[in-house]
């Protein structure tokens, strides 16, 4: 924390930050899928908190914030790399795994922004066990309700219905290879790889170990598909407090990913 603060040239507060969001771009009643790292906006007095209420108060109820919430842990063991866990635990820890609670389930590597967000009061998650999504405002229901659990991230997903709602995409400090957007283009591909995926859930009071379909994923690609993004849409970049930002249209992000993934086919 103390190089935090000595790294930081002004501190950044909820009317800073609402004087950030606006000078992006951000508008009342706008829908905004956000991806974020607090650590590069540099030291924010009331931490992830000033972050989220900074937003509200810009979009207002009339807006709608949407922050991925995934929990990679909830998956088959046979999967784990880090740390990968010996093969004789994974029959019982596919037994005793807790299911997945939209209440209580922790993220995975989301960032303390996410984890925040998440039980903000009349914030709704949905009820995928691995890449679930949390969002506030007006739109909430219709974005979060009926995730589907097979291509958690495709056309009956959260990611599908912001394409509808012609969302934004904010990125606060995050590189374009965390951008979610970019998933549902991979899956308007022709015969994309189909994989098999696991995880406990519950289902009328009880807990069940099941299977699902996914495909393929490929993030490894997302930085050079964000390039092609940044090269050929209208796309803002500015500073949020110190980290270097971008607003741009969540329908450009998926089409840009669409259009490359079918090309390389």
């Amino acid at each position: 924390m103390q190089k935090l603060v000595n790294e930081t040239k002004q501190m950044n507060t909820i009317d800073s930050l609402v004087e950030d969001f606006r000078n992006i771009g951000l508008k009342e009643g706008m829908t905004v899928l956000v991806h974020s790292s607090l650590s590069s906006m540099g030291w924010t007095n009331g931490g992830a908190k000033s972050v989220i209420d900074a937003l509200i108060q810009v979009l207002t109820e009339e807006g709608t914030i949407v922050m991925p919430t995934q929990s990679a842990d909830l998956s088959d063991p046979s999967e784990w790399e880090a740390p990968s866990v010996p093969e004789l635990w994974w029959p019982s820890i596919r037994q005793t795994m807790p299911a997945y609670d939209p209440n209580t389930t922790p993220t995975m590597g989301m960032g303390t922004i996410v984890d925040v967000f998440r039980t903000y009061p009349n914030v709704k998650r949905s009820a995928h066990p691995a890449v679930s999504f949390a969002a506030w405002g007006k739109h909430k229901d219709e974005i979060i309700d009926d995730h589907a659990l097979d291509f958690g991230l495709g056309e009956h997903s959260p990611l599908a219905r912001l394409y509808e709602l012609e969302a934004s995409v904010l990125l606060i400090g995050t590189t374009f290879e965390t951008n979610t957007a970019f998933h549902l283009g991979e899956y308007r591909v022709e015969s994309p790889k189909i994989i098999k995926k696991a995880a406990p859930i519950m289902e009328q009071g009880q807990r069940k170990w099941v299977e699902y379909d996914e495909i393929e994923f490929q993030e490894e690609l997302f930085p050079e598909i964000g390039y092609l993004l940044q090269e050929n849409t209208p796309l803002i970049n500015k500073k949020i407090g110190q980290a270097d930002s971008y607003l741009f249209a969540f329908r450009d992000a998926v089409d840009t990913s669409a259009h490359y993934f079918n090309q390389k086919r």
